[in-house]
């Protein structure tokens, strides 16, 4: 079977506009390749990640893990982590949260952090990590909500984005 498709739009660009924020790693550079050590069959670890640049009113913030190039027809979420308090600004690497942040079930149907996994040959895929400052410290959901009620709740409250991509291939 062929997995021969059209390139996938960057999904942030089909959103409303938000303020931008600051995302980085000391794992990788965006845009370059995404450590091995952050893929399933390298470790399946969260990478560090840093953030600056929170408007005033932010309460929380929501990360998120993304593969708009899966050949699904609604991309792969690797990670959704919620009720990240705004006093936080780091993530370590492995992915440990906060106190009273928690994930829900990401596309591999487990809680935290699912590693980088493309189809073999497939070409590389972005893995698109985001940090959303929210203007609410309470989305009204629990770790039973799915990633995308997740994204979709977060969009009234959203005050800013900040977007890092690593890309992963295997060949």
């Amino acid at each position: 079977m062929s997995l021969d498709r059209p390139d996938a739009p960057d999904p942030y660009d089909l959103l409303p506009p938000a303020a931008v924020m600051q995302l980085t790693s000391p794992s990788f550079a965006d845009g370059s390749a995404l450590p091995n050590e952050h893929a399933q069959a390298g470790g399946d670890s969260a990478p560090e990640l840093n953030w600056s640049g929170a408007p005033e009113g932010t309460k929380s913030y929501v990360i998120t893990c993304f593969d708009p190039d899966a050949p699904t027809p609604s991309g792969f979420w690797h990670w959704v982590a919620v009720g990240i308090p705004p006093s936080v600004t780091t993530l370590p690497a492995g992915g440990e949260l906060p106190s009273g942040a928690f994930s829900v079930r990401n596309d591999y149907g487990s809680d935290g952090f699912g590693g980088a996994a493309p189809p073999p040959g497939d070409g590389p895929h972005r893995y698109m990590f985001a940090v959303h400052a929210l203007g609410t410290d309470d989305l009204g959901l629990d770790s039973s909500a799915s990633c995308a009620a997740v994204n979709f709740t977060l969009l009234p409250h959203l005050l800013a984005r900040g977007v890092l991509t690593g890309l992963y291939e295997i060949a």
